[in-house]
């Protein structure tokens, strides 16, 4: 019998071509974190996708600021007293408070005393006391998490909301455990945040729309290349109402408790991890083109594309390649 050798080279592109064979494109579908959330990947089995879908309940009854015995929830309505967190909700206070203190507060986990009070979703078209709103804002202080171990403190009369960073964290997670399931290629959305496993089979980036800031959900304004990391767009868009010829949206500035009122539409980040993206993104809004853009060009690995009401665009110094022209 004669043998004929194989380059290993061209062996393991014969492997993954038949591995490639073998998996096919699926998609599963579920709703957690307010979100509609959709893992597209390539997979023999759609279960492994299910699967990954139980893990963001999982994640979302530990982070939920609404979900009783969530650790947000024990720690909101611990009066001040100490509360022992997992592993999890530690890893994205210590991650918050660097974005803390990297934007000067621009990003703060603390500002739910006031997110509470407004209603972005059931189109009551209402705006809080300004009165509460203003005493609710000087509950505001990301400083004053106390962490000790595996216990944190919070001051009574505050609370944390972990909207504006979980979602990304468990992103993250989400990656890393359709990795461990042996998944190679797929694209994961959470809304806002799109985080890509591998490349295609054909070894081809996934393509993410930008959302076009004047035109319904699903039309794009630019396209951007993800290569296996994160695509994080936090924009005006997303929740809010007019009233009175003023638009108020979801996100809000900590020091007033008001929405930002500067001249973007939406900021997208492109990092490695999503939940630095997510935490980022509201931040380097918060700070508007100029401070944001000074935030993002200290910080390596993460570009950025500010979009501003006028539609003008401005690119982080290496954000270009991460556009499609």
């Amino acid at each position: 019998m004669k043998f004929i050798r194989i380059p290993a080279l061209l062996l393991a592109l014969m492997l993954c071509c038949t591995a490639c064979a073998e998996a096919t494109k699926q998609s599963a579908v579920g709703f957690y974190l307010d979100t509609v959330i959709t893992l597209t990947a390539y997979v023999e089995d759609v279960e492994v996708l299910n699967d990954a879908l139980k893990e963001c309940g999982r994640y979302e009854a530990l982070l939920s600021r609404t979900l009783e015995d969530s650790d947000v929830w024990n720690l909101n309505h611990a009066e001040g007293k100490p509360v022992q967190v997992s592993e999890d909700t530690l890893a994205i206070l210590d991650a918050a408070r660097q974005v803390s203190e990297a934007s000067g507060g621009a990003f703060d986990v603390t500002i739910a005393p006031v997110s509470t009070q407004w209603d972005f979703t059931s189109g009551a078209r209402v705006l809080p006391d300004a009165a509460a709103l203003a005493e609710a804002a000087e509950r505001i202080d990301y400083t004053k998490i106390e962490v000790d171990g595996d216990r944190v403190t919070l001051p009574a009369g505050m609370m944390i909301d972990l909207g504006g960073i979980a979602k990304g964290y468990i992103a993250d997670a989400v990656k890393g455990y359709l990795a461990s399931r042996g998944v190679e290629s797929g694209i994961l959305s959470f809304g806002g945040n799109i985080v890509g496993l591998g490349v295609k089979p054909d070894g081809s980036p996934w393509k993410v729309g930008i959302q076009d800031i004047d035109k319904p959900t699903g039309a794009y304004m630019l396209v951007a290349v993800n290569r296996g990391g994160s695509t994080v767009t936090s924009g005006i868009y997303e929740r809010g109402f007019e009233l009175d010829g003023v638009y108020y949206h979801h996100i809000l500035d900590p020091r007033t408790g008001w929405p930002v009122q500067n001249e973007l539409a939406s900021v997208t980040i492109f990092s490695e991890s999503s939940m630095w993206g997510d935490a980022l993104a509201t931040a380097a809004f918060a700070l508007g083109t100029e401070k944001g853009l000074q935030l993002i060009e200290s910080l390596d690995g993460v570009e950025a594309a500010f979009i501003a009401k006028d539609r003008s665009v401005t690119y982080s110094s290496g954000a270009g390649d991460y556009m499609v022209e």
